[in-house]
């Protein structure tokens, strides 16, 4: 009976060793679970902030990159190059050159007034004769004969001005200035012929043409040291 009874203990004592050592085991393997799921979390952490970190000096590496091509671009906008400037200098200058020269060529009429300008342009454009020593302007009102000598002669509409040379070879020019830069030209001789030989009423017949064919012409600028030079040799009557 008592051999039974020991059997029985032992027995006993090796079942509880059989589930203490699985426990053992379960609890063992249930730590080492914690442990590589612990382990691996770290692991993601860690990986995750290395792409944080990675992500974040990637973008502290193209930020500054951005700026200063920003920086560079507006720099080249707001400074350009030296050809660039000197080319822009030296257009400049080359119209300051050239406005100051028409100012100068404009400021040689200056001192003159704008009846002698026109009388002197008119000559130089139409006077027969350029090597005059003398420019004679006469004014003829309205109502005068265009024949002077003839009482028969028609009288002209408008006042006129006439231009003529000291000697009868140098011609003559008769118009009436309309103010636009236009005048109005007449083919009037500077000397009549004698009227005694001509029939009754032709001289009123050829000053009549005259008028009738009087041609409307437009006044060039023409040069002004030319001009200079006529008003300076110009008498006025």
């Amino acid at each position: 009976m008592k051999k039974l009874r020991k059997v029985f203990y032992s027995n006993v004592t090796l079942l509880l060793l059989a589930l203490l050592l699985v426990g053992c085991t379960g609890s063992k393997n249930e730590v080492s679970k914690q442990s590589s799921n612990h382990d691996a979390a770290a692991q993601s952490d860690e990986n995750h902030n290395g792409t944080e970190d990675s992500t974040k000096i990637d973008k502290d590496e193209s930020e500054p990159t951005t700026e200063s091509e920003e920086s560079v671009t507006k720099a080249s906008n707001e400074h350009p190059s030296k050809e660039t400037a000197a080319d822009e200098s030296n257009e400049t200058s080359s119209k300051e050159v050239k406005n100051e020269e028409e100012g100068k060529e404009g400021n040689v009429l200056a001192a003159y007034s704008s009846e002698k300008i026109e009388y002197a342009r008119v000559w130089l454009q139409l006077g027969p004769n350029q090597e005059i020593d003398e420019l004679n302007v006469r004014h003829i009102s309205a109502g005068e004969l265009i024949n002077p000598n003839d009482d028969t002669s028609a009288s002209y509409p408008e006042d006129v001005i006439q231009l003529a040379g000291s000697r009868l070879v140098d011609g003559s020019v008769t118009y009436h200035g309309n103010g636009d830069g236009t005048i109005h030209v007449y083919n009037v001789p500077l000397r009549w012929d004698s009227a005694e030989d001509l029939d009754q009423g032709v001289m009123r017949e050829v000053t009549e043409n005259i008028i009738k064919n009087i041609k409307k012409v437009y006044v060039d600028p023409g040069d002004n040291e030319k001009i200079k030079r006529l008003i300076d040799i110009m008498v006025i009557h």
